[in-house]
């Protein structure tokens, strides 16, 4: 790739008229299909076509035209204002941006909140999320995650069915309204993540498989054919996704992303494609920008710096804590939780010492070795949560944690949470034990929504301890289910709720990043950090020693919980008659 000189994708705008560059080695002529004319685009090395519009404006709707084929939207349109299927749209990028000073959150300090921009408010846009900016700050968060918001066919999804990669969803507002909201972000303190989906393409709107080799049929994934990373001309494909990455982070300023499935980027050549990513990344000017890895594998290559032979990212969902707090607090041992069944409070104790669980052991649920060495892993390189959109929304009701432990045992396990060094992530609504469900919805059309709805209930027919039926994610009124109920916030549980979160998340900048992780029996453990150490009950009638120093809160006193029961303090010995979490000090 670094002997062809590789045009910027998509129509790029300038005072004299508008580029456009597409990458399409499968076709043998590329026409621009305008309102009033056809342009054919110029033929360069590696597959690449380009043409030069003088004249033309920001505005301009346009397709191309492979062959003598039917005309295709750009596969990188930066806005797609009737839908994936429709024209793409000619964008200025050019922003009245007033982030000059901006220089991020550092890694460190980062405490996540994702959210899904069409169920965070009533009206489900970008402009309405950005009115929630100031909640935010105020709660203590520090990022703001933004599940996929690449457009996807229909108006309603959880954002992985993208097909037009470059472009945000016009059912959440324009680009200008993205760029507002991350513009507001950063004025009220905030960074702001988005999560790129480089490992499957959606099903339906698609278009850049008809352009290019996307798929290799030398590896496989979940959704089919792996990505085409390691293929023939798999050097454009990468290309087109590290690209994409950049285009976020430079027109968008967000502050990283987070990179959905990276265990099914399929690649065996040198340098893997991860490691390409990193290196581009890393190069822009700016803030430093995060890569966050969802991946379960427990593998250190992934954060191991390049020049050491690893991947280069900065940190991982670790999945092996919310498991195995799941499994404790709610006996969950379906499915991957097999894998954490007979959870203790020492396993729990175990991972946040050394960040994962798994470090080579052999998993009962695969019956194969799981993880690598944790060793020069740091907190700061590890994401926690006790939820987030997979592990509600891939219920079959898509009930939160709150829905299955009384609100004493949540306390408890948001304490904990939130007092580890790791990376916190925190679900929409979750700091307010939001009662609302997330469940999983699509707009697809009818014969791929039937599709999706059969196998949805296929999926959970067998799920023990449910016998009900899965909510249609084709219907209107399971997106409408999901979306947030912002009169709970309010409410006496709202807002006692989202006052301890307050009282933790305010915390975090004064505790030293290290952690001494101590089980008490099968469900309680203390964790000290410097001054400051956290007793935590993860169920009711634990006893343990009394930490030292002096109590200074507990997440059953009035202010957190008006019904709570608070533990018993002695001289020498601490007991929950329910579970809770209470924070001591030494003196300084």
């Amino acid at each position: 790739m670094s002997s062809v000189s590789v045009p910027p994708l998509g129509a790029t705008v300038t005072p004299e008229g508008v580029q456009f560059a597409v990458w399409a080695p499968l076709a043998r002529t590329v026409t621009l299909v305008l309102d009033s004319e056809e342009i054919a685009l110029g033929a360069q090395q590696g597959g690449y076509f380009v043409t030069f519009v003088p004249d033309l404006k920001a505005g301009a709707r346009y397709l191309y035209r492979l062959d003598d084929g039917d005309p295709f939207p750009d596969p990188a349109s930066r806005y797609q204002p009737e839908g994936v299927h429709g024209s793409s749209e000619v964008v200025d990028v050019a922003f009245a941006w007033s982030d000059a000073g901006w220089d991020g959150v550092p890694q460190s300090r980062l405490a996540f909140y994702e959210l899904h921009v069409g169920t965070f408010t009533p009206e489900g846009t970008f402009a309405a999320a950005m009115e929630k900016l100031p909640y935010l700050r105020d709660l203590g968060i520090t990022a703001v995650e933004l599940m996929p918001v690449a457009d996807w066919p229909g108006s309603r999804g959880w954002g992985y069915d993208h097909a037009a990669l470059w472009a945000p969803s016009r059912a959440y507002g324009t680009p200008a309204d993205l760029r507002r909201f991350v513009d507001a972000a950063h004025a009220h303190g905030l960074a702001v993540y988005l999560d790129v989906i480089y490992n499957h393409l959606g099903p339906d709107g698609a278009y850049v498989a008809a352009f290019a080799p996307m798929f290799t049929s030398r590896h496989h994934t979940p959704w089919g054919s792996a990505i085409n990373l390691d293929d023939v001309q798999s050097s454009g494909v990468r290309h087109f996704f590290v690209e994409n990455a950049l285009m976020w982070l430079r027109e968008y300023h967000f502050d990283g992303l987070r990179l959905d499935a990276t265990d099914q980027l399929k690649d065996d050549s040198e340098p893997h494609f991860l490691a390409e990513l990193s290196e581009a990344v890393a190069a822009l000017s700016g803030p430093r920008r995060v890569l966050v890895a969802e991946d379960h594998r427990n593998l250190n290559t992934l954060v191991v710096p390049r020049e050491k032979g690893g991947y280069g990212l900065d940190a991982i969902w670790v999945d092996d804590f919310h498991h195995l707090v799941r499994n404790l607090v709610a006996g969950d041992a379906e499915g991957y939780y097999a894998a954490y069944a007979g959870t203790v409070a020492a396993h729990i104790a175990r991972t946040i010492e050394q960040n994962w669980f798994y470090t080579g052991q052999v998993s009962p649920y695969s019956k194969k070795p799981r993880g690598s060495s944790a060793e020069g892993l740091r907190p700061e390189n590890a994401v926690f949560c006790i939820q987030n959109h997979d592990q509600i929304g891939n219920r079959p009701l898509g009930n939160r944690l709150t829905a299955d432990v009384p609100l004493s045992t949540f306390r408890a396990a948001s304490a904990l949470l939130l007092f580890a060094p790791q990376l916190p992530l925190l679900f929409m609504g979750q700091e307010y034990a939001a009662t609302t469900p997330f469940l999983f919805f699509s707009d697809h059309e009818p014969a791929l929504g039937k599709l999706v709805t059969e196998g949805r209930r296929k999926e959970f027919a067998g799920f023990s301890g449910f016998g009900g039926e899965v909510p249609d994610p084709q219907d209107e009124a399971t997106f409408t289910r999901s979306k947030l109920d912002w009169d709970e916030a309010e409410s006496a549980r709202g807002q006692a709720t989202r006052a301890l979160y307050q009282k933790l998340l305010a915390l975090r900048p004064d505790l030293e990043a290290e952690a001494a992780a101590v089980a008490h029996g099968e469900a309680a453990l203390t964790v000290r950090r410097g001054a400051y150490t956290l007793a935590v009950a993860l169920r009711p009638g634990a006893e343990m020693p009394r930490p030292p120093g002096s109590l200074v809160w507990h997440t059953e006193q009035p202010d957190f919980a008006p019904d709570g029961i608070p533990p018993e303090v002695r001289d020498d010995t601490l007991m929950f008659a329910a579970a809770g979490a209470a924070l001591f000090q030494t003196a300084a």
